[in-house]
Protein backbone atom coordinates (compact mmCIF):
# COMPACT_ATOMS: atom_id res chain seq x y z
CA UNK A 1 0.00 0.00 0.00
CA UNK A 2 1.34 3.40 -1.18
CA UNK A 3 2.41 5.75 1.49
CA UNK A 4 0.11 8.77 1.99
CA UNK A 5 3.14 10.99 1.72
CA UNK A 6 3.49 10.20 -2.01
CA UNK A 7 -0.23 9.90 -2.79
CA UNK A 8 -1.15 13.64 -2.59
CA UNK A 9 1.41 14.93 -5.20
CA UNK A 10 0.40 12.19 -7.62
CA UNK A 11 -3.26 13.22 -7.34
CA UNK A 12 -2.41 16.88 -7.96
CA UNK A 13 -0.36 16.04 -11.06
CA UNK A 14 -3.16 13.86 -12.41
CA UNK A 15 -5.70 16.65 -11.95
CA UNK A 16 -3.38 19.16 -13.73
CA UNK A 17 -2.84 16.77 -16.67
CA UNK A 18 -6.58 16.22 -17.01
CA UNK A 19 -7.24 19.95 -16.95
CA UNK A 20 -4.66 20.66 -19.71
CA UNK A 21 -6.09 17.86 -21.83
CA UNK A 22 -9.60 19.26 -21.40
CA UNK A 23 -8.55 22.81 -22.44
CA UNK A 24 -6.56 21.55 -25.40
CA UNK A 25 -9.40 19.48 -26.71
CA UNK A 26 -11.93 22.32 -26.30
CA UNK A 27 -10.20 25.60 -27.48
CA UNK A 28 -12.16 28.89 -26.90
CA UNK A 29 -14.01 30.21 -29.94
CA UNK A 30 -14.04 33.98 -30.78
CA UNK A 31 -17.40 35.57 -31.31
CA UNK A 32 -16.15 38.53 -33.39
CA UNK A 33 -18.59 40.26 -35.72
CA UNK A 34 -17.84 41.44 -39.24
CA UNK A 35 -15.95 44.80 -39.47
CA UNK A 36 -18.29 47.81 -39.70
CA UNK A 37 -18.42 49.61 -43.02
CA UNK A 38 -16.97 53.19 -42.84
CA UNK A 39 -19.52 55.85 -43.91
CA UNK A 40 -18.57 57.75 -47.10
CA UNK A 41 -17.99 61.53 -46.87
CA UNK A 42 -20.89 63.70 -48.07
CA UNK A 43 -19.82 66.52 -50.42
CA UNK A 44 -21.44 69.09 -52.70
CA UNK A 45 -20.21 69.44 -56.26
CA UNK A 46 -20.75 71.50 -59.36
CA UNK A 47 -20.05 70.60 -62.96
CA UNK A 48 -17.43 72.87 -64.55
CA UNK A 49 -18.80 74.48 -67.72
CA UNK A 50 -17.31 77.11 -70.08
CA UNK A 51 -18.94 80.53 -69.91
CA UNK A 52 -18.43 84.15 -70.94
CA UNK A 53 -17.11 86.04 -67.94
CA UNK A 54 -16.94 89.80 -67.33
CA UNK A 55 -13.81 90.78 -65.40
CA UNK A 56 -14.42 93.12 -62.46
CA UNK A 57 -11.25 94.69 -61.08
CA UNK A 58 -11.52 95.90 -57.50
CA UNK A 59 -9.87 99.15 -56.44
CA UNK A 60 -10.36 102.09 -54.08
CA UNK A 61 -9.78 105.80 -53.94
CA UNK A 62 -10.60 109.16 -52.39
CA UNK A 63 -12.92 111.76 -53.91
CA UNK A 64 -11.10 114.83 -55.19
CA UNK A 65 -12.45 117.88 -57.06
CA UNK A 66 -11.50 118.13 -60.71
CA UNK A 67 -10.61 121.81 -60.09
CA UNK A 68 -9.79 123.43 -56.77
CA UNK A 69 -8.85 127.10 -56.47
CA UNK A 70 -8.01 129.75 -53.92
CA UNK A 71 -10.22 132.80 -54.49
CA UNK A 72 -8.11 135.97 -54.12
CA UNK A 73 -8.73 139.69 -54.61
CA UNK A 74 -7.16 141.73 -57.39
CA UNK A 75 -8.23 144.94 -55.71
CA UNK A 76 -8.16 146.35 -52.20
CA UNK A 77 -10.83 147.83 -49.98
CA UNK A 78 -13.46 147.06 -47.41
CA UNK A 79 -15.90 144.21 -47.98
CA UNK A 80 -19.37 145.73 -48.24
CA UNK A 81 -21.42 142.60 -48.90
CA UNK A 82 -21.16 138.88 -49.63
CA UNK A 83 -23.43 136.45 -51.41
CA UNK A 84 -25.80 134.29 -49.31
CA UNK A 85 -24.00 131.31 -50.87
CA UNK A 86 -20.62 132.54 -49.66
CA UNK A 87 -20.59 130.09 -46.75
CA UNK A 88 -18.64 126.90 -46.15
CA UNK A 89 -20.49 124.20 -48.07
CA UNK A 90 -22.49 126.72 -50.10
CA UNK A 91 -23.09 126.14 -53.81
CA UNK A 92 -22.68 128.94 -56.36
CA UNK A 93 -23.04 129.38 -60.11
CA UNK A 94 -20.56 130.64 -62.67
CA UNK A 95 -20.60 134.45 -62.87
CA UNK A 96 -22.23 134.93 -59.47
CA UNK A 97 -20.89 137.87 -57.44
CA UNK A 98 -19.57 136.33 -54.24
CA UNK A 99 -17.92 139.39 -52.62
CA UNK A 100 -18.45 143.12 -53.22
CA UNK A 101 -15.71 145.59 -52.20
CA UNK A 102 -16.10 149.32 -51.60
CA UNK A 103 -15.65 150.74 -55.12
CA UNK A 104 -15.95 154.52 -54.61
CA UNK A 105 -12.25 155.19 -55.05
CA UNK A 106 -12.24 153.15 -58.24
CA UNK A 107 -15.24 155.01 -59.63
CA UNK A 108 -13.34 158.27 -59.08
CA UNK A 109 -10.35 156.87 -60.94
CA UNK A 110 -12.63 156.00 -63.84
CA UNK A 111 -13.93 159.55 -64.02
CA UNK A 112 -10.41 160.98 -63.92
CA UNK A 113 -9.40 158.65 -66.74
CA UNK A 114 -12.45 159.67 -68.80
CA UNK A 115 -11.54 163.33 -68.38
CA UNK A 116 -7.96 162.67 -69.43
CA UNK A 117 -9.21 160.87 -72.54
CA UNK A 118 -11.46 163.80 -73.50
CA UNK A 119 -8.53 166.21 -73.17
CA UNK A 120 -6.29 163.97 -75.26
CA UNK A 121 -8.91 163.79 -78.01
CA UNK A 122 -9.19 167.57 -78.05
CA UNK A 123 -5.43 167.98 -78.38
CA UNK A 124 -5.38 165.41 -81.18
CA UNK A 125 -8.09 167.27 -83.10
CA UNK A 126 -6.22 170.56 -82.69
CA UNK A 127 -2.99 168.99 -83.89
CA UNK A 128 -4.76 167.47 -86.91
CA UNK A 129 -6.08 170.95 -87.76
CA UNK A 130 -2.59 172.45 -87.52
CA UNK A 131 -1.21 169.70 -89.73
CA UNK A 132 -3.86 170.33 -92.39
CA UNK A 133 -3.16 174.08 -92.27
CA UNK A 134 0.60 173.52 -92.61
CA UNK A 135 0.02 171.35 -95.69
CA UNK A 136 -2.20 174.01 -97.29
CA UNK A 137 0.37 176.77 -96.64
CA UNK A 138 3.18 174.65 -98.11
CA UNK A 139 1.22 173.89 -101.25
CA UNK A 140 0.54 177.62 -101.73
CA UNK A 141 4.13 178.81 -101.20
CA UNK A 142 6.43 175.89 -102.03
CA UNK A 143 6.50 176.13 -105.83
CA UNK A 144 5.80 172.41 -106.17
CA UNK A 145 8.57 171.31 -103.80
CA UNK A 146 8.07 168.25 -101.52
CA UNK A 147 7.52 169.11 -97.83
CA UNK A 148 9.37 167.32 -95.04
CA UNK A 149 7.87 165.80 -91.85
CA UNK A 150 8.68 168.80 -89.68
CA UNK A 151 6.96 171.18 -92.06
CA UNK A 152 3.78 169.08 -91.97
CA UNK A 153 4.00 168.71 -88.12
CA UNK A 154 3.90 164.92 -88.34
CA UNK A 155 5.88 164.36 -85.06
CA UNK A 156 3.45 166.60 -83.17
CA UNK A 157 0.48 164.72 -84.66
CA UNK A 158 1.97 161.35 -83.67
CA UNK A 159 2.57 162.60 -80.12
CA UNK A 160 -1.06 163.72 -79.86
CA UNK A 161 -2.25 160.31 -81.06
CA UNK A 162 0.01 158.57 -78.54
CA UNK A 163 -1.33 160.75 -75.74
CA UNK A 164 -4.90 159.78 -76.69
CA UNK A 165 -4.01 156.07 -76.77
CA UNK A 166 -2.41 156.39 -73.35
CA UNK A 167 -5.54 158.04 -72.01
CA UNK A 168 -7.67 155.25 -73.48
CA UNK A 169 -5.48 152.64 -71.78
CA UNK A 170 -5.75 154.44 -68.45
CA UNK A 171 -9.53 154.47 -68.76
CA UNK A 172 -9.60 150.75 -69.54
CA UNK A 173 -7.31 150.10 -66.60
CA UNK A 174 -9.54 152.14 -64.29
CA UNK A 175 -12.65 150.26 -65.51
CA UNK A 176 -10.87 146.93 -64.97
CA UNK A 177 -9.92 147.90 -61.42
CA UNK A 178 -13.52 148.95 -60.78
CA UNK A 179 -14.75 145.63 -62.20
CA UNK A 180 -12.40 143.73 -59.89
CA UNK A 181 -14.11 145.13 -56.82
CA UNK A 182 -16.72 142.46 -57.58
CA UNK A 183 -15.26 139.01 -56.94
CA UNK A 184 -17.09 136.78 -59.43
CA UNK A 185 -17.22 132.97 -59.40
CA UNK A 186 -15.02 131.62 -62.23
CA UNK A 187 -17.08 128.41 -62.50
CA UNK A 188 -20.01 126.63 -60.87
CA UNK A 189 -18.78 125.22 -57.61
CA UNK A 190 -18.88 125.02 -53.86
CA UNK A 191 -17.17 126.77 -50.95
CA UNK A 192 -14.69 124.51 -49.19
CA UNK A 193 -13.28 127.10 -46.76
CA UNK A 194 -14.17 130.76 -46.15
CA UNK A 195 -11.54 133.19 -44.81
CA UNK A 196 -13.26 136.63 -44.75
CA UNK A 197 -16.59 138.24 -43.97
CA UNK A 198 -18.42 141.57 -44.25
CA UNK A 199 -16.56 144.61 -42.90
CA UNK A 200 -13.06 143.27 -43.29
CA UNK A 201 -10.52 145.37 -45.20
CA UNK A 202 -8.54 143.32 -47.68
CA UNK A 203 -5.57 144.12 -49.83
CA UNK A 204 -4.57 142.88 -53.25
CA UNK A 205 -3.96 139.11 -53.39
CA UNK A 206 -5.76 138.49 -50.09
CA UNK A 207 -7.17 134.95 -49.88
CA UNK A 208 -10.95 135.07 -49.59
CA UNK A 209 -11.93 131.39 -49.80
CA UNK A 210 -11.05 127.96 -51.17
CA UNK A 211 -13.50 126.75 -53.81
CA UNK A 212 -13.88 123.72 -56.06
CA UNK A 213 -15.86 122.82 -59.18
CA UNK A 214 -18.97 120.67 -58.86
CA UNK A 215 -19.64 119.53 -62.43
CA UNK A 216 -17.76 116.30 -61.75
CA UNK A 217 -15.27 114.82 -59.29
CA UNK A 218 -12.26 112.58 -59.84
CA UNK A 219 -11.08 109.45 -58.05
CA UNK A 220 -7.52 108.18 -58.39
CA UNK A 221 -7.57 104.37 -58.53
CA UNK A 222 -4.60 101.97 -58.32
CA UNK A 223 -4.67 98.86 -60.54
CA UNK A 224 -2.77 95.68 -59.71
CA UNK A 225 -0.07 94.96 -62.26
CA UNK A 226 -1.58 91.52 -62.98
CA UNK A 227 -4.90 93.17 -63.91
CA UNK A 228 -3.54 95.76 -66.37
CA UNK A 229 -3.93 93.45 -69.38
CA UNK A 230 -7.57 92.78 -68.46
CA UNK A 231 -8.70 96.44 -68.43
CA UNK A 232 -9.26 98.75 -71.41
CA UNK A 233 -7.09 101.64 -70.29
CA UNK A 234 -8.00 105.13 -71.55
CA UNK A 235 -4.75 105.64 -73.42
CA UNK A 236 -4.36 107.73 -76.57
CA UNK A 237 -6.23 106.19 -79.48
CA UNK A 238 -8.37 103.91 -77.31
CA UNK A 239 -12.02 104.89 -77.75
CA UNK A 240 -13.36 102.24 -75.32
CA UNK A 241 -14.38 103.80 -72.03
CA UNK A 242 -14.42 101.42 -69.07
CA UNK A 243 -17.34 101.85 -66.67
CA UNK A 244 -16.71 102.05 -62.94
CA UNK A 245 -19.14 101.30 -60.10
CA UNK A 246 -18.52 103.03 -56.78
CA UNK A 247 -19.85 102.22 -53.31
CA UNK A 248 -19.64 103.84 -49.90
CA UNK A 249 -21.15 103.00 -46.51
CA UNK A 250 -20.48 106.41 -44.96
CA UNK A 251 -24.22 107.21 -44.82
CA UNK A 252 -25.81 103.85 -45.43
CA UNK A 253 -24.97 101.97 -48.61
CA UNK A 254 -24.69 104.43 -51.50
CA UNK A 255 -23.73 103.76 -55.11
CA UNK A 256 -22.53 105.88 -58.01
CA UNK A 257 -21.66 105.18 -61.64
CA UNK A 258 -18.60 106.66 -63.34
CA UNK A 259 -16.04 106.00 -66.03
CA UNK A 260 -12.29 106.05 -66.59
CA UNK A 261 -11.08 109.25 -68.24
CA UNK A 262 -7.29 109.02 -68.26
CA UNK A 263 -4.23 107.07 -67.19
CA UNK A 264 -1.41 108.67 -65.24
CA UNK A 265 1.81 109.09 -67.15
CA UNK A 266 4.11 107.24 -64.75
CA UNK A 267 4.18 104.33 -62.33
CA UNK A 268 3.70 105.40 -58.72
CA UNK A 269 7.13 105.32 -57.06
CA UNK A 270 5.78 104.19 -53.69
CA UNK A 271 3.40 101.38 -54.67
CA UNK A 272 4.96 100.52 -58.05
CA UNK A 273 1.47 100.44 -59.50
CA UNK A 274 -0.23 102.29 -62.32
CA UNK A 275 -3.00 104.69 -61.33
CA UNK A 276 -6.01 105.53 -63.46
CA UNK A 277 -8.42 108.41 -62.92
CA UNK A 278 -12.19 107.97 -62.97
CA UNK A 279 -14.84 110.66 -62.89
CA UNK A 280 -18.39 110.85 -61.51
CA UNK A 281 -20.67 113.38 -63.20
CA UNK A 282 -23.02 115.58 -61.17
CA UNK A 283 -22.02 114.03 -57.83
CA UNK A 284 -23.75 116.76 -55.81
CA UNK A 285 -27.13 116.68 -57.58
CA UNK A 286 -29.46 115.34 -54.88
CA UNK A 287 -32.53 115.40 -57.12
CA UNK A 288 -30.90 113.29 -59.80
CA UNK A 289 -29.13 110.80 -57.51
CA UNK A 290 -31.77 110.61 -54.74
CA UNK A 291 -29.03 110.21 -52.14
CA UNK A 292 -26.69 112.32 -50.09
CA UNK A 293 -24.11 114.22 -52.17
CA UNK A 294 -20.52 113.05 -52.25
CA UNK A 295 -18.02 114.66 -49.92
CA UNK A 296 -14.54 115.75 -50.89
CA UNK A 297 -12.10 113.35 -49.25
CA UNK A 298 -14.70 110.56 -49.00
CA UNK A 299 -13.35 107.02 -49.35
CA UNK A 300 -14.95 104.91 -52.11
CA UNK A 301 -14.54 101.29 -53.14
CA UNK A 302 -14.60 100.74 -56.91
CA UNK A 303 -15.25 97.94 -59.39
CA UNK A 304 -13.76 98.59 -62.81
CA UNK A 305 -15.43 96.76 -65.70
CA UNK A 306 -12.65 94.82 -67.41
CA UNK A 307 -12.61 92.77 -70.59
CA UNK A 308 -15.12 90.06 -71.45
CA UNK A 309 -13.38 86.65 -71.47
CA UNK A 310 -15.12 84.25 -73.88
CA UNK A 311 -15.80 80.63 -72.89
CA UNK A 312 -13.55 80.29 -69.85
CA UNK A 313 -13.78 78.00 -66.83
CA UNK A 314 -14.87 79.89 -63.71
CA UNK A 315 -14.99 78.27 -60.27
CA UNK A 316 -15.52 79.59 -56.73
CA UNK A 317 -12.30 80.83 -55.18
CA UNK A 318 -13.15 79.02 -51.93
CA UNK A 319 -12.82 75.68 -53.80
CA UNK A 320 -9.06 76.28 -54.30
CA UNK A 321 -6.77 75.09 -51.50
CA UNK A 322 -3.49 76.85 -50.76
CA UNK A 323 -3.93 78.66 -54.07
CA UNK A 324 -2.78 75.65 -56.09
CA UNK A 325 -5.13 72.63 -56.09
CA UNK A 326 -8.77 71.56 -56.04
CA UNK A 327 -10.71 68.33 -55.45
CA UNK A 328 -12.86 66.62 -58.07
CA UNK A 329 -15.07 63.54 -57.80
CA UNK A 330 -14.41 60.62 -60.14
CA UNK A 331 -16.24 57.29 -59.72
CA UNK A 332 -17.21 58.13 -56.16
CA UNK A 333 -13.70 59.03 -55.04
CA UNK A 334 -11.86 62.27 -54.42
CA UNK A 335 -9.05 63.22 -56.78
CA UNK A 336 -6.66 66.10 -56.20
CA UNK A 337 -5.96 68.37 -59.20
CA UNK A 338 -3.26 71.02 -59.50
CA UNK A 339 -4.68 74.15 -61.16
CA UNK A 340 -3.34 77.42 -62.54
CA UNK A 341 -5.45 80.58 -62.25
CA UNK A 342 -5.51 83.27 -64.93
CA UNK A 343 -7.36 85.77 -62.72
CA UNK A 344 -9.23 85.69 -59.44
CA UNK A 345 -10.92 87.81 -56.83
CA UNK A 346 -12.47 86.92 -53.49
CA UNK A 347 -15.46 85.18 -55.13
CA UNK A 348 -14.47 83.82 -58.55
CA UNK A 349 -11.36 82.33 -60.15
CA UNK A 350 -10.73 81.95 -63.87
CA UNK A 351 -8.83 78.68 -64.46
CA UNK A 352 -6.27 78.50 -67.25
CA UNK A 353 -5.12 74.88 -66.73
CA UNK A 354 -5.79 71.86 -64.51
CA UNK A 355 -9.54 71.48 -65.11
CA UNK A 356 -11.63 70.52 -68.10
CA UNK A 357 -15.24 71.09 -69.03
CA UNK A 358 -17.42 68.45 -67.41
CA UNK A 359 -15.25 67.88 -64.33
CA UNK A 360 -17.25 67.49 -61.10
CA UNK A 361 -15.68 70.05 -58.77
CA UNK A 362 -16.02 69.70 -55.00
CA UNK A 363 -17.23 72.97 -53.47
CA UNK A 364 -17.54 71.70 -49.88
CA UNK A 365 -14.73 72.85 -47.58
CA UNK A 366 -12.68 69.74 -46.86
CA UNK A 367 -9.32 70.76 -45.46
CA UNK A 368 -6.58 68.14 -45.77
CA UNK A 369 -8.10 65.03 -47.38
CA UNK A 370 -6.22 62.27 -49.18
CA UNK A 371 -6.89 61.42 -52.80
CA UNK A 372 -8.94 58.26 -53.19
CA UNK A 373 -11.21 58.99 -50.24
CA UNK A 374 -14.70 57.62 -51.00
CA UNK A 375 -17.39 60.29 -51.12
CA UNK A 376 -21.08 60.60 -51.78
CA UNK A 377 -22.33 63.58 -53.76
CA UNK A 378 -25.10 65.40 -51.91
CA UNK A 379 -27.46 65.48 -54.86
CA UNK A 380 -26.87 61.81 -55.67
CA UNK A 381 -27.49 60.83 -52.03
CA UNK A 382 -30.81 62.69 -52.08
CA UNK A 383 -31.81 61.05 -55.36
CA UNK A 384 -30.96 57.59 -53.97
CA UNK A 385 -32.95 58.25 -50.82
CA UNK A 386 -35.95 59.44 -52.82
CA UNK A 387 -35.76 56.37 -55.07
CA UNK A 388 -35.68 54.09 -52.03
CA UNK A 389 -38.70 55.87 -50.59
CA UNK A 390 -40.60 55.51 -53.87
CA UNK A 391 -39.71 51.80 -53.98
CA UNK A 392 -41.02 51.35 -50.45
CA UNK A 393 -44.25 53.11 -51.41
CA UNK A 394 -44.72 50.87 -54.47
CA UNK A 395 -43.87 47.63 -52.60
CA UNK A 396 -45.21 47.92 -49.06
CA UNK A 397 -44.25 45.05 -46.69
CA UNK A 398 -46.80 42.19 -46.41
CA UNK A 399 -48.40 42.28 -42.97
CA UNK A 400 -48.08 39.05 -40.97
CA UNK A 401 -51.17 37.47 -39.53
CA UNK A 402 -51.24 37.34 -35.71
CA UNK A 403 -51.13 33.81 -34.21
CA UNK A 404 -53.95 33.00 -31.89
CA UNK A 405 -52.82 31.54 -28.58
CA UNK A 406 -54.22 28.04 -28.04
CA UNK A 407 -55.84 27.43 -24.68
CA UNK A 408 -56.17 24.01 -23.17
CA UNK A 409 -58.94 23.17 -20.74
CA UNK A 410 -58.39 20.72 -18.03
CA UNK A 411 -61.02 18.08 -17.77
CA UNK A 412 -63.40 18.73 -15.01
CA UNK A 413 -63.45 16.15 -12.40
Amino acid sequence: MMNKKYLIPVVIIAIAVATVALITSNPPTSDRGKPMKVAAMLVETQVVKPQDYQIQVSSFGVVKPRTQSVLVTQASGQILSISPNFREGGFFEKGEVLVQLDDRDYQAEVKIAEAGLLLARQQLLEEQARTNQALADWQRLSNDRQPNALVLREPQLAAARAAMLSSQAKLEQANLALERTKIVAPYSGRILEKNVDVGRVVSTNSQLATIYATDYVEIRLPINNNDLALVDLPEQGNTVVAKVSFESDLIGLQKWEGQLIRTEGAIDSNSQQLYVVAQIDDPFDYQANQQMPLKIGQYLSANIAGKMLPQVLVIPTKAIYQGSYVYVVNNGKLLRREVTTRWQNSQDSVISSGLQAGDELVITSLGQVSSGTPVVVAGAAKDKASKDNRADDLNPPTPTKPHKASTSQEPQS
